[in-house]
């Protein structure tokens, strides 16, 4: 009999019968609408949960028209415009999509104009509404000047993608904002009266709570703006008045521009930024709870999706259970994601949206390959992170009559549901082996766990793949992860059974940890940490702050330091490359992704690549250190160019950790000697799980827990389960 459940599929009214043969087919337990459908009168009839899609703060425009003043608001900042003479004129809105923001006029108290040159607030300014311009007059002539506006959304960023992704006719969706007394008593009477209006719906889907995360769009509907973590878009009028009575002191707008970065994630935060993400972390849990209260007395289960309108939902902040949540559903873009969603605390259950989605920039004729294609590279990817931690429940979005007209899709994903049910069968409830502890240290620590190095969800970008699969390896090996903020050593150093700290970024962001490493005792602390006979991995430009003739704080312990010019002088002649546990198992060249230039090895460190350039032939002062190992009193560091996600490239971290915690020895238990195939073992049950992450037929060494060793051939994309 066809095994079924933990599978949510999307459904739409003009798909019901097409719906019931794939439910079948993918033993699809629920369905569930999405942005733009509609569902099903006869719904229930289509499977035993029915997912609704829930908006809090869009989709009632008429309740906006009748309240423009409680519409969203944030701060944005104009184009730079270098002033000629001593005075000039500058169009807030170039370069903006003029559909999506509007400059508030009524909020001109709020607005500032800087002189980009020297940093300075310039007061002579008016603007000109006959014009739309700031006209800024006393400027110094060749100095740069920019206008913070606040503006207001006219149109949901989200909506804005949807409806030019999928060429939509219908009404573009307006945005209002709780934060304001008449819509804040409106979400709470509209959600029961919503909840009285649908008796079919199990599960409301919110999409998500109250405020965007930064998505802003050019003048050519284009995005110019995404940080899928910015608390730009949470700008209240009302907001910031309720924040200056509570906290005694009032944010300016660069407080939220800041010079064009807008405070977002790769900053070091501030004092003020961060009791902004403090009180809108309390408002947003509170009137959620709220809602959820109501969807609870009605019997439903309250589900958030992870993404949209999250902002002030922090899945791993202080608050967060406040909310009073069942489920948390994401996009799993991969094994990070995956374990960003599955380890979210407070909740009964978790729930994946796999890729591709169902819309139509996948799913045109004669793309059936590509698509099947991209949900087997996200299903392997994913699968390593499942079998350390799993999901409750897999999904997918989008219009699901677009993928039934691609057959060998179909198939597959059957396949692959029929394999997750597996996985959380065999994983679920059981605990897998870790053979070491391992602590990402950065600035923001647990409130970012699994979050690091993301800018618009889990998409690449050139400047943090290298780092981002730090995380993405990290999430299929057979360590405990943890996630720890620089405060946290300052409070009481590290936790007993953490074995290796990883601290990995481009200098002075808030991942590598910019003028935390100024800090004295900090330093102190992680170096007789280390010291002491533990483990220290850095990736690209850790511990990097240039003060006292070193660019990396803890160079001492890393055994390399970035020549940055200051010291050609003094001759380097540590260049030869030296065998080692850490590489063992590379076949090939490494790759180092962007890599990392201008780093050299000191005396007594171990190079293990090195890179030279073909213009010198002599024997000191060349060279670019790659990979380092390096003996720092009774612990080790280790130092890595970078690491973009290959499974050589995770091998390589495993035995860097195995390396820097003294527990080489210990690395084959439970251990599969193929870098393209691994092992998780679970001790509770006995059993292990062997995977194949190639497309290739591949044989392999599998170690048990106690080490024993036997040969194993292992099919292409192959899960083997063994019992112990």
């Amino acid at each position: 009999m066809k095994a079924k459940g933990k599978v949510t599929i999307p459904t739409d009214e003009s798909f019901v019968e097409g719906t019931k043969r794939i439910a079948a087919l993918w033993g699809a337990d629920a369905v569930r609408d999405c942005d733009g459908t509609v569902l099903p009168a006869n719904v229930a009839e289509l499977a035993e949960k029915v997912y609704n899609t829930y908006f809090i703060v869009r989709g009632d425009n008429a309740w906006a028209d009748k309240h423009p003043e409680e519409a969203h608001r944030t701060f944005l900042m104009s184009e730079r415009v270098v002033a000629e003479g001593d005075t000039l004129e500058i169009d807030p809105m170039q370069r903006y999509f003029a559909q999506q923001i509007a400059p508030d006029a009524g909020e001109l108290a709020r607005w500032e104009v800087i002189d980009r040159t020297t940093g300075e607030l310039h007061a002579r300014w008016q603007w000109v509404a006959e014009k739309g311009v700031v006209r800024i007059e006393g400027a110094v002539p060749m100095h740069e000047y920019t206008v913070s506006f606040m503006a207001k959304i006219l149109w949901h960023p989200v909506q804005i993608y949807n409806y030019l992704t999928n060429n939509w006719t219908c009404e573009k969706q307006k945005a209002y904002d709780p934060a304001f007394p008449a819509t804040a008593e409106y979400v709470k009477r509209h959600m029961q009266e919503w909840c009285d209006a649908h008796p079919e719906t199990n599960v409301v889907r919110f999409t998500t709570f109250l405020y965007q995360f930064t998505l802003i769009f050019n003048e050519k509907g284009k995005e110019k703006y995404v940080d899928w973590f910015g608390y730009g878009l949470s700008t209240s009028p009302a907001l910031l008045d309720a924040f200056e009575k509570e906290y005694g002191y009032a944010l300016r707008a660069e407080d939220f521009v800041d010079g064009g970065c807008y405070a977002n994630p790769f900053r070091l935060p501030g004092k003020r930024f961060r009791d902004w993400m403090d009180f809108v972390q309390r408002k947003v849990s509170s009137v959620v709870g709220e809602l959820v209260d109501i969807v609870h007395k009605n019997g439903k289960e309250a589900m958030m999706f992870l993404g949209d309108d999250w902002i002030g939902a922090e899945p791993y902040g202080k608050y967060f259970k406040d909310m009073h949540l069942d489920a948390v559903v994401g996009s799993v873009g991969g094994g990070v994601t995956v374990r960003m969603l599955s380890e979210i605390p407070h909740v009964k259950y978790t729930e994946g949206r796999f890729l591709p989605y169902f819309f139509p920039d996948t799913f045109f004729d004669g793309n059936e390959d590509n698509a099947v294609a991209e949900l087997n590279r996200n299903w392997v990817t994913a699968r390593r992170a499942l079998l350390r931690k799993p999901l409750d429940r897999m999904g997918f979005g989008g219009y699901l009559s677009l993928a039934a007209k691609f057959p060998k899709f179909v198939d597959r994903v059957a396949e692959i549901c029929d394999e997750f049910r597996a996985i959380t069968a065999a994983a679920g409830k059981a605990r897998p082996y870790c053979g070491l502890t391992v602590a990402i240290l950065n600035e923001w620590g647990t409130i970012r766990s699994w979050m690091s190095h993301m800018v618009a969800h889990e998409l690449w970008y050139q400047q943090v793949y290298s780092y981002q699969g730090v995380l993405e390896a990290l999430s299929g090996l057979a360590v405990n992860v943890k996630f720890i903020s620089f405060d946290d050593v300052r409070t009481h150093g590290f936790d007993e059974d953490i074995d290796v700290v990883i601290n990995v970024g481009d200098a002075y962001t808030a991942y590598s940890g910019g003028k935390n490493w100024a800090d004295e005792k900090l330093v102190s602390a992680v170096r007789g940490w280390v010291r002491e006979g533990h483990g220290f991995i850095g990736i690209g430009e850790p511990t990097a702050y240039a003060q006292g003739g070193r660019y990396f704080a803890l160079a001492d312990v890393l055994g390399v330091d970035k020549e940055v010019g200051f010291t050609l002088s003094t001759d380097k002649y540590n260049l030869d490359k030296h065998a080692h546990f850490i590489t063992e198992d590379v076949r090939g060249e490494i790759d180092y992704g962007e890599g990392m230039k201008n780093i050299y090895a000191l005396d007594g460190a171990e190079v293990l690549d090195i890179v030279f350039s073909d213009r010198f032939k002599r024997r000191y002062s060349v060279g670019e250190v790659k990979l380092a190992a390096n003996e720092c009193g009774a612990g080790r560091g280790v130092y890595i160019a970078g690491i973009p996600y290959s499974p050589q490239n995770a091998r390589l971290l495993l035995r860097s950790m195995f390396w820097a915690a003294h527990r080489e020895d210990e690395m084959k238990k439970a251990f599969s000697s193929n870098p393209l195939t691994e092992c998780t073992y679970y001790p509770e049950t006995g059993k292990y799980a062997l995977i194949n992450n190639s497309t290739d037929k591949q044989t392999t060494t599998f170690y048990d827990i106690a080490g024993k060793g036997a040969k194993i051939a292992l099919a292409p994309g192959e899960t083997r389960w063994i019992e112990g």
